[in-house]
């Protein structure tokens, strides 16, 4: 009370409690301050979103001021900030008081505790605006350039990413070095094979592109100031690995298919592929699984070739797909019925959910299976069928050209929940049943192999002949049949057998032929790995991928496969907290930024490649979208891809320095993350843009994270190609670029 009489009347005020007060509040501010201040390895900065003038921030920066971003740069900021599930929020989103803090800091301890280890990272600094560079034309306008070159540091000092601060980013965890006795790369496995074998091709010709790396800022410069069109008959639809002439002209033997198998050039092309004449907008998803622009494909040898089997028919400029076939004549959705009442076991989309279509035509199988949430892989040879592959794609199917020839498909072992093939003619009996052993090899332990070709129903000497070879054959391999039927309505039948799921059969044969593999022979090595005619034995013991079933679909989407266990993941924590991290990240990172900030008209994107998938969490975060995603794993990168099936997605091994096999103007978002470190060392980053540019539609998008100094070397060479950069942003050393392709093409004198 009388403290409340001081303060009633100041004239009353004693000046000793004055002095009193003084000094008590003097104390309080202090410590207040030296509570709040940043310590000497923190950022000293404190950013506050508020709109942004533009004339006031040509003012500030003429000034010397540091910028001040508005809200939704804080979005994109979220974006490229690490992968950490302890701090999902926007540096932008204002200060945090000491008590937040501290709060922060106990539920990471706490979090730590229950993941059975440290988090790399102890607390999040607030960025500093001086580093930050921002450019934005999401909304499709006229570019707006906001870009001060002094406001990006690209030596990071004092940055979020210095190591020499005591701080961490993911970014920085993401890149640490791994275990190499866990996480295998297809450049081990596949070499460590191939020399086992004595292949010597695949040696030499990383060799001689090891000599187009550009060794100066001078010959970076000279090429990304240089694009020009490919001149030659058939660039409209130049694949570089399958269209070498002069190395299939050098073959010895083309009776294994070695001719429709992989010829890089030593030197990977760079020019710049043209577009048929009239090229449209691509028909958008799902009317593009009934019909697409003739203009696009203008290929008439496959509509002359099966014009009685009813695949593909030319109506005015359109190419119309009845969505049946040779084996299908009811249409396909019929076909996949009559699959799942000959074995209900199947469960379409829910046990069974990835599959691998062999000798699929136009795809149009794979096409209706969606319908059923299957995700099917589709290939075919690049043959004498004009453009089957590239059909498919423009239809909106997941396919790639490829051929069951000598060298092993480019998938890991025990993936695949069900193979498919519908008249596809493949020998798979002869040479030891050598074809079907590598179906074998990336069959998930108790999947399906479905067979509806001639020789299960049609009863001539041929026919009979090549079911009696399959039938011993599936037998000496361990396969049950699980049933044979026919549909009576069209007249065809089906044989479908099942893998086994341990390894009794195969050690309790009476007879080792087909023999099993060497105990050394790595059943997940794929990159240019011939064939063998042996069975891989089946995970058992301390192997354990392959012996479980994933959950059903969706649950698998989001759930880390249990042979993660606790052993190390690629950005340094257990493997399976590694994966739900992974996981959550992209979720934000879509949701907050790329479905809303960049500009995307998503739905127009049906075909996405993610060039550097690592867990698939990118692919997993589209998943309620009508799209899907071919997840590429860089063959010298962590073999994650393994997981990637797990979770019901699927993808593929490649070589960025190879040309990817996909015809032109096959994907609508090519995603890339932080993948030109490890290129860049073996090729040009033009070798890599220039297969981009091939991959990608004309207004197609392509959606960047990496190191400054990378994104900016994509960028010039982008912008020479006259692609339209919508947005950059960077921080610390990092930046994230989002690219739309024009229809620009260089002159043919150029």
């Amino acid at each position: 009370m009388a403290a409340g009489r001081y303060f009633q009347n100041d004239k009353r005020t004693p000046s000793y409690v004055m002095a009193s007060i003084a000094i008590f509040v003097a104390l309080c501010l202090l410590g207040m301050w030296m509570l709040s201040a940043p310590s000497g390895d923190e950022i000293a900065s404190n950013v506050k979103t508020i709109p942004v003038d533009e004339g006031d921030v040509a003012q500030k920066k003429k000034e010397g001021e540091p910028q001040q971003f508005e809200e939704s740069a804080g979005n994109v900021e979220q974006e490229i900030s690490p992968k950490l599930e302890e701090n999902p929020q926007s540096e932008y989103e204002g200060e945090k008081s000491e008590e937040n803090k501290q709060t922060d800091v106990q539920q990471l301890e706490e979090k730590d505790e229950r993941e059975g280890g440290p988090s790399e990272v102890k607390e999040e600094p607030e960025a500093d605006p001086s580093n930050d560079k921002y450019t934005t034309d999401a909304q499709g306008g006229d570019e707006i350039e906001k870009k001060d070159e002094g406001l990006l540091q690209k030596e990071d000092k004092g940055s979020a990413f210095d190591e020499s601060s005591g701080v961490q980013s993911e970014i920085q965890i993401e890149n640490k070095e791994i275990p190499n006795d866990k996480w295998q790369t297809q450049a081990n496995e596949s070499e460590e094979e191939k020399e086992k074998i004595g292949d010597e091709e695949f040696g030499s010709e990383k060799q001689l592109r090891n000599e187009n790396v550009p060794t100066n800022q001078e010959d970076l410069e000279n090429e990304s100031n240089q694009w020009v069109l490919c001149g030659f008959d058939g660039a409209v639809d130049y694949i570089p690995c399958l269209d070498n002439k002069e190395a299939i002209a050098k073959l010895t033997s083309r009776s294994h298919y070695e001719h429709r198998e992989r010829h890089c050039p030593s030197r990977p092309p760079t020019c710049v592929v043209p577009y048929p004449e009239n090229y449209h907008k691509p028909v958008p998803w799902p009317k593009s699984r009934n019909e697409i622009w003739y203009s696009n494909v203008p290929h008439p040898g496959l509509v002359t070739y099966k014009k009685d089997q009813n695949w593909v028919k030319k109506a005015g400029d359109k190419l119309i797909f009845p969505g049946s076939g040779t084996q299908f004549t009811h249409g396909a959705l019929h076909y996949i019925q009559f699959l799942e009442q000959a074995v209900s076991d199947l469960m379409w989309g829910k046990h069974t959910r990835t599959i691998l279509d062999v000798g699929c035509g136009v795809a149009s199988f794979g096409g209706f299976l969606f319908e059923k949430e299957v995700l099917p892989m589709s290939f075919a040879p690049k043959d004498e069928h004009e453009a089957q592959i590239q059909l498919a794609l423009e239809r909106g199917i997941p396919a790639i050209s490829a051929v069951m020839g000598t060298k092993r498909l480019v998938f890991p072992s025990n993936v695949y929940d069900a193979i498919h093939c519908a008249r596809c003619r493949v020998p798979w009996h002869i040479e030891g049943g050598k074809l079907l052993l590598e179906l074998n090899r990336v069959l998930r332990p108790g999947g399906y192999f479905i067979w509806s070709a001639t020789p299960v129903y049609r009863k001539d000497e041929e026919n009979v002949g090549i079911w009696k070879e399959m039938s011993a054959l599936t037998k000496a391999m361990c396969w049950d049949m699980v049933a044979k039927t026919m549909d009576s309505s069209v007249g065809i039948g089906v044989a479908v057998f099942r893998k086994p799921t341990t390894n009794f059969c195969y050690e309790n044969r009476k007879e080792s032929s087909p023999p099993l593999c060497d105990s050394d022979d790595k059943p997940d090595a794929a990159w240019y790995v011939p064939m063998t005619a042996c069975i891989h034995k089946l995970p058992e013991g301390e192997d354990p991928r392959g012996k479980e079933w994933p959950q059903e679909w969706p649950l698998r989407l989001t759930t880390a496969p249990t042979w993660l266990g606790n052993e190390r993941g690629l950005y340094g924590r257990p493997a399976a907290a590694d994966f739900r991290s992974d996981t959550e990240h992209w979720q934000r990172v879509v949701t907050k930024s790329y479905r809303n900030e960049l500009g995307i008209d998503w739905s127009s994107v049906r075909n996405v490649m993610d060039m550097k998938a690592v867990y698939g969490g990118f692919a997993a975060a589209l998943a309620s979208l009508p799209l899907w995603v071919m997840n590429v794993v860089p063959y010298d990168e962590p073999d994650t891809l393994p997981i990637i099936f797990d979770r019901g997605l699927f993808g593929i091994y490649h070589d960025w320095c190879e040309s990817f096999s996909s015809y032109p103007r096959t994907y609508d978002l090519l995603h890339v993350d932080h993948l030109f470190d490890k290129v860049k060392k073996r090729c040009s980053v033009k070798v890599v843009v220039a297969e981009m540019d091939r991959l990608l539609r004309p207004e197609g998008w392509m959606i960047l994270r990496e190191s400054v100094p990378n994104m900016e070397e994509v960028e010039t060479l982008l912008k020479a190609l006259h692609w339209d950069v919508k947005m950059t942003y960077s921080i610390n050393g990092e930046g994230l670029l989002a690219v739309q392709k024009t229809k620009w093409r260089p002159s043919a004198t150029s």
